[in-house]
Parts: C-alpha cells; sequence; structure tokens
C-alpha cells in the first residue's frame, strides 16, 4: 500500500527527519505516536505532498508518488484530516459531501454518511462549514467527507486537537467504527491511549525516525522512558 524509503526532510535549519523507513499494509489502522517535536505530523503531511522530502523516495501501491502534487495524490485515494478542519463560509455540508464524493448525492446518500458519523442528517446538511460548527462537529464532519471520497488510505493528524470530552468520546466510536467496515488503510497521528488502543500496529517516532513499532500502548512504557500516552479527564480538552 504505502511505503516510504530513507526520507529525510529539514526547515529552519532543523532535520526533522532523518533516513526514515516505513511500510504500511492495506486495510490497517496505524497510529503514529511520539514526543512534541518527533516529526508526526511532518510525516503525515509529507505522505500527503503538503510537504516535500529532501531526498528519499515515497510510494502508493506500486507507484512513485515522491515528486507528485496534492491533487494527483488525492486523484490516486489519498486523503487528509487536519489538525483544524478547514471551514468554508458560504459552502454547505451537502456541498461539500457532494465534491468529496465527486458527484451529486441524493439526501440518503448524504445522511447516511453524516449518520455514521453521529449527526443527524435533516439537521447539518444545509448548515454552512464555518464557525457555527463546533470542533467536535467539524471534525465529524471531516471525517463524513473522507468517507464519502472512499480514499484507499485516509491520514489524520491529531484529531482530538481542541475538542472537549464529549466530542473526544464520540471520535473514538467513529474511528472504531471506521476500523470495522473501512476498506482502506487508516493512518492516524495521535497520542492518545485510546486512539492508539483502537489500532492495528502502532509506530513510535523519536528524533525524527521510526524508534520501534507495538501491537498495543502497554508495548510503549519500555520505550525509552517515553510518556507520550495519555487519558483525557472529565472537563479536558484533548
Amino acid at each position: 500500500m504505502l511505503e516510504l524509503k530513507n526520507i529525510n526532510f529539514s526547515a529552519g535549519g532543523q532535520n526533522i527527519l532523518k533516513d526514515l523507513s516505513l511500510k504500511i499494509s492495506t486495510g490497517k489502522f496505524i497510529a503514529i505516536t511520539g514526543p512534541n517535536g518527533s516529526g508526526k505530523s511532518t510525516i503525515a503531511k509529507i505522505i500527503m505532498g503538503i510537504e516535500k522530502p529532501n531526498n528519499g523516495q515515497i510510494l502508493f501501491n506500486g507507484i512513485d508518488i515522491t515528486n507528485t502534487s496534492i491533487t494527483e495524490r488525492a486523484k490516486l485515494g489519498i486523503s487528509f484530516g487536519f489538525q483544524a478542519p478547514v471551514q468554508f463560509k458560504g459552502l454547505t455540508v451537502l456541498d461539500l459531501l457532494n465534491l468529496s464524493a465527486g458527484k451529486k448525492l441524493d439526501y440518503s446518500e448524504a445522511r447516511s454518511y453524516l449518520y455514521k458519523v453521529g449527526l443527524c442528517g435533516s439537521k447539518y446538511l444545509n448548515r454552512e462549514v464555518d464557525s457555527s460548527l463546533s470542533g467536535g462537529e467539524l471534525k465529524r464532519v471531516e471525517i463524513a467527507n473522507v468517507l464519502a471520497r472512499n480514499a484507499k488510505l485516509s491520514i489524520f493528524d491529531e484529531p482530538e486537537a481542541g475538542i472537549d470530552l464529549w466530542s473526544f468520546n464520540n471520535l473514538i466510536q467513529v474511528f472504531n467504527d471506521m476500523r470495522a467496515e473501512y476498506k482502506g488503510s487508516i493512518i492516524v497521528i495521535s497520542h492518545q491511549e485510546r486512539i492508539l488502543n483502537i489500532a492495528d500496529e502502532i509506530v513510535l517516532i523519536q528524533d525524527g525516525s521510526v524508534n520501534k513499532k507495538v501491537r498495543t500502548s502497554k508495548d510503549l512504557d519500555n520505550a525509552s522512558g517515553l510518556a507520550c500516552c495519555c487519558q483525557l479527564k472529565k472537563g479536558e480538552t484533548a
């Protein structure tokens, strides 16, 4: 499915990724974690084409996409969810779903995507994708659009950022459902233990390289004393 070969990336005079190599199989839910500044989000952006590596190679289903644009990667079936979902003033949720699906959806189809992420279609389809939606609502609208794209690879960069506990609990359920039903591969950049625990594999990044791959968050305990997993307490935001 996806292979990163000897990826190096520098910015602002700092070496962020250092000879990083990583393989991700088809149909897997992969969590990438690690301390702040380790290069987690940079990996996601390089896969999507938002950032370009200084050297190395990126293969997607056997195709070299190292120098392809974001648009070309999207056409190949890669989608990206930002830490802070983009707002579109004047564009409704239904408009966005139609764009993601590449066709005009009927109301029942559109409602089904929203239902999968815990939103009522009749209340949200005609709402604008703007600041009138909460952080949790925007996250779920974004995930609904990922589902409508039917992407082969979906990447989420710290989806828990800036949302409250109630929205976080719903987000966990959405990812659980995606893991059970989604045919493509999923990469989630996160340090939240509850997200790590539903992954098929956890990739630990330290100092710009892959430190280790494990099956559960408990296996991270002995990784250089890393304390990167935490659970939200009542009243906290992710």
